[in-house]
This record gives structure tokens, C-alpha cells and sequence, in this order.
């Protein structure tokens, strides 16, 4: 018997020649996403139960494939920043089991009316919610984002073709098996979510110009993936996950308490992009406070990057912390890593000028207990999301009560933010008339 492309790598190959054909795969994401639009709220939620079940019981198989990527994104050096996000294991796969379960829980937006009127000519005008279509979602070395998307669009009613990093193919081809055994228990068509399980990359600019079945394309990875699908796509397309994100301390702040923050945007998990980049400090009290929190993020080995006066303070406490003169790009990098910009600021306009110079509009917040300049930090930092006395780290789907997410947007137009379940939600009109002609 032949083996499923997924056994196949499962057994170490690591040069597979996948067939691929993106025009079939439109019409069948198209085609099932007209089916998933007639489903019931019961219905999807079956499914999304069917896949957290089935999701359980081929855990083994998951992690065995898992284990695979993560042995070769290891010899072809990944850092480990990469590595981390490569990596599932039982705690992770139970994680999305739960959010999966989760998303079960939570209202169903298709259907609902978001507004109603009657119009003078006696037209009852309304706005219902409905899925988008088919999502074309490009993302890199993160095998867990495969389940989150696919629950997520499920539950909105939209098909998906997806296409993950050649470092992830033998994560993603065993868990698009999970999905696909799980949809076929519940009578959903497979199709409604799909994967092109190639590594080659001239496979993410063909699906950038799939417009005659694709609606939306959301790019989930590094400047330069969001860059192309800008250009290139004919699609429209959703950009954001690309985190600077700063906390910036005020001279009123419990310095104590704000260590514990900072160390927690930092270091729980440096990897994702709503982990904390750089640190600001007011000058008032950066002679207290620098040495304190460096003191606290050496335990974890966070190498500091400062500048000016910042740099004066840390070089000369003895804090145990690896501390290095910041670079001039130092301040515009999203680190994913155990580093830390460190600058001394005058005041809250320098830290409110700092952060629009060289944020990227994720997730920026203030520690303070002046309530004067948390609103006027909030007022004036337009990032997707503006935290006070609180970490970086809350930028999330799950930690916002939104399930899962599809992506972090950052930018303007129809969604901000962690994107859940609305976010995959358009709407139409409808009008309801008794033989009405324009006059």
C-alpha cells in the first residue's frame, strides 16, 4: 500500500515532490465554503469538537512528525527563537485542544443582525453578519497556527487554503490529517480546510494571485513575507504580527512592581511577537530602577541593549546582566530573542515620541500611577493595543476572551488587533420591501 504524503516524511525523507494544484484547490475551497455558509452553529461546533477529539487521540503521530521538523530546523541551524515555535509538545497539543474546545463556547457572529431600521419608504433595511469566503493564510515556523486557523475559520463559516513554512511540512501534514479524519466523522467537506504541502515558495506567489476564489489573504511571518504580499497579491490582504513594542516606566510608577512586569513582557516567551523590545525609562527614577529590573532579567539571561545614560547606569552596578552598547538600528528591531532595548528618557513626550519613531503599532504600554499620563498614553499611542500596569503579553486572542487568533493586525482598515472570530466576519445588506419601485 502507498504511504499518505505524511507517512512519507514521517519516515525522513526530507525531499518530497508534493503535487500541488492551486486552481483545483480555489474550487474546492470555494465550492466548500458555500457548503460551510449553511451550517448550523451546532454543526460547526461538531466540527470543531470532532477535531479537538481526534486532535487527542493522534497526538503521538503529531509529535512524532514534530520531532522531525524540529531535529531538522536544527541542523540547518534555526535559531532558537525559531526553534521554540517550531517545537509542539504535550502541553501544547493539550493548549489547543482546550482552545479548540474553547471556540465551541463562544457566540457564533454569522447570522446576527448588526443593525436595523425602517427606511420612510417603508424598506426594513438590516446588516447581517457573514463569512468572508476562502482565507489564503501564509505563515512560517508555527505548526500550532494550522489548528488555530482552522477552528477559527470553521467557526466563522469560511474555507482556508493554507501554506506554512518548509520547516513545519511534516507537523502541518500530520495535523491537516487530524482535521480531515475529524471533518469526515461529521459529514463537513475536507476541502473546507486545505494545505499546500510543498516547500517550494513559488507556490505563496501563485496563491497571492488566486483572486478568482480566494477573498483575503493574511501573511503571518517576518517584514519581508508581509512586504511581498503586499506587492504582490491581487487579493486583500491583512498585515500586522510584526511587534516593536515597548513599555515605557513613569517616574510615579511602583518600581517593584513594574520589575515583574517587564520581566514577564520579556522573558515568558520571547519568541512571539507581543514580547517586550524596549524598555523606556524616565530619568527620575532610572538610577532606582535600571539596576533593579536588570538585576531581575539576568536570572534569565537577557542581554541588554543601551544607550546614553541607560548604558552609564547598567555599566556601572553590579547587576549580573550582559549589558552591550545598542547599535543605531538596535531601537527598530523586533528581537524574538533574549534581548532588551534599554533607553533613559526625559520625560513622557520624549517616550511618547520615541515610541512613534520606532513602533510598529502592536502593543505598547505604560507603568505608572499618574492617571493624567496613562490617559494621555493611551490617547496618543495608536498601537493595535495600549496597555497600563499590565504586560505586552496580554496582546492575545485567548487572553482577550477571543478564542484562538488568525493573526495580530496592525493596521487600519477592517481589523485591529488579535484577530477571532468577528475579524473573519464581513456583512450584507438586506432589504426587505412589499414590491418596491424606485421613483
Amino acid at each position: 500500500m502507498a504511504m499518505s504524503a505524511a507517512e512519507t516524511l514521517h519516515n525522513g525523507a526530507t525531499q518530497v515532490d508534493l503535487h500541488v494544484d492551486l486552481e483545483e484547490m480555489g474550487r474546492a475551497a470555494k465550492a466548500a465554503g458555500r457548503k460551510l455558509a449553511t451550517l448550523t452553529t451546532a454543526q460547526k461546533n461538531a466540527a470543531l469538537l470532532a477535531i479537538a477529539d481526534e486532535l487527542e487521540t493522534q497526538a503521538g503521530q503529531v509529535l512524532a512528525a514534530n520531532a522531525l521538523d524540529v531535529a531538522g530546523g536544527r541542523a540547518k541551524g534555526l535559531g532558537d527563537a525559531l526553534l521554540d515555535r517550531l517545537t509542539l509538545n504535550p502541553a501544547r497539543i493539550a493548549g489547543l485542544v482546550a482552545d479548540t474546545r474553547r471556540i465551541v463556547d463562544l457566540p457564533d457572529p454569522v447570522g446576527t443582525e448588526l443593525e436595523s431600521r425602517l427606511l420612510p419608504n417603508g424598506i426594513r433595511l438590516s446588516r447581517r453578519r457573514i463569512p468572508i469566503g476562502v482565507l489564503g493564510v501564509i505563515y512560517e515556523a508555527r505548526p500550532n497556527v494550522t489548528i488555530d486557523i482552522a477552528t477559527l475559520a470553521l467557526k466563522t463559516g469560511n474555507a482556508v487554503i493554507l501554506r506554512g513554512g518548509s520547516e513545519t511540512l511534516r507537523s502541518n501534514l500530520a495535523l491537516i490529517e487530524v482535521i480531515h479524519a475529524a471533518l469526515e466523522k461529521v459529514n463537513c467537506p475536507p476541502a473546507a480546510v486545505q494545505l499546500i504541502a510543498s516547500p517550494d515558495r513559488a507556490w505563496i506567489a501563485q496563491l497571492l494571485r488566486l483572486d478568482q476564489y480566494v477573498d483575503m489573504i493574511i501573511p503571518r511571518g517576518g517584514a519581508a513575507l508581509h512586504k511581498l504580499a503586499k506587492e504582490q497579491s491581487t487579493i486583500p490582504v491583512i498585515t500586522g504580527g510584526i511587534g516593536i513594542c515597548h513599555l515605557y516606566v513613569d517616574e510615579s510608577a511602583d518600581l517593584a512592581r513594574s520589575v515583574a512586569v517587564v520581566e514577564n513582557a520579556k522573558v515568558q516567551r520571547p519568541s512571539v511577537c507581543n514580547s517586550l523590545d524596549t524598555l523606556l525609562v524616565n530619568r527620575r527614577v532610572a538610577d532606582e530602577f535600571l539596576p533593579l529590573v536588570a538585576s531581575e532579567l539576568a536570572r534569565s539571561g537577557v542581554e541588554l541593549r543601551a544607550t546614553g545614560e541607560a548604558l552609564d547606569i547598567l555599566r556601572h552596578d553590579r547587576h549580573g546582566a550582559q549589558v552591550v552598547e545598542a547599535g543605531p538600528d538596535d531601537f527598530d528591531q523586533e528581537w524574538l530573542a533574549l534581548i532588551l532595548g534599554v533607553k533613559v528618557v526625559d520625560d513622557l513626550d520624549e517616550a511618547i515620541a520615541h515610541i512613534h519613531a520606532h513602533g510598529s503599532e502592536h502593543s505598547d504600554g505604560i507603568l505608572t500611577n499618574n492617571w493624567q499620563n496613562a490617559t494621555r498614553f493611551v490617547n496618543e499611542i495608536n498601537s493595535s493595543a495600549v496597555f497600563v500596569n499590565a504586560s505586552t503579553r496580554f496582546n492575545d486572542g485567548g487572553q482577550f476572551g477571543l478564542g484562538a487568533e488568525v493573526a495580530v493586525s496592525t493596521q487600519k482598515l477592517h481589523a485591529r488587533g488579535p484577530m477571532g472570530l468577528e475579524e473573519l466576519t464581513t456583512y450584507k445588506w438586506i432589504a426587505l420591501g412589499d414590491f418596491h419601485v424606485r421613483p
